[in-house]
């Protein structure tokens, strides 16, 4: 049985800068989370904008600036995300907000994490242009993050948030393009 994803050999960059391009536009997410070992499940929809960056724009030059990145152009890419969720069972607000993300090497750096307002760095590699795999560490937590693209109107998040070493959340998402 041969793969719909054909594995390429292309640097990172050139990986990453595909996945960001076609990740661009509105998407509509839903989301669950399982807290483990209880196993208490969240659900959460989202409404998600994605725009891609250019290398030396004004949002990656900040990024650059302040991780204290040697070069202000040394990230060659990024994205800048915006959200807003809402808690499906209780029907209220969860978040809101914005990120920016920059690529350069096999490093990922972002103007904040997910359960802080402080930059943060990832590690990151694309098996293919349709699919990026995220490792964050901060505040003794580890996430590790798999996104793949499905064709051009559909997208999967999965999610697994250790802590001290021991898995304590799963998160898995649908994300269907709503436009772009």
């Amino acid at each position: 049985m041969t793969s719909p994803i054909e594995l390429v050999k292309k640097p990172c960059a050139s990986l990453i800068r595909e996945f960001f391009q076609e990740s661009v536009g509105k998407w509509s997410s839903e989301r669950r989370f399982y807290t483990l070992p209880d196993g208490e499940t969240k659900e959460f929809e989202s409404a998600i904008v994605v725009r891609f960056l250019e290398t030396g724009c004004d949002e990656l030059l900040h990024l650059a600036q302040i991780h204290s990145l040697p070069s202000e152009k040394i990230l060659i890419c990024g994205s800048h995300v915006t959200w807003e969720s809402t808690n499906l069972v209780t029907g209220k607000k969860q978040s809101q907000g914005e990120t920016v993300f920059g690529a350069s090497g096999d490093r990922l750096y972002r103007d904040r994490g997910y359960d802080t307002e402080k930059p943060i760095t990832a590690e990151y590699y694309c098996p293919n242009a349709k699919t990026l795999c995220l490792r964050t560490k901060y505040n003794d937590s580890v996430f590790e993050e798999e996104l793949k693209l499905i064709g051009e109107k559909y997208r999967t998040r999965q999610t697994v948030k250790t802590h001290a070493g021991e898995e304590i959340m799963i998160g898995q998402g649908l994300e269907k393009r709503i436009e772009g």
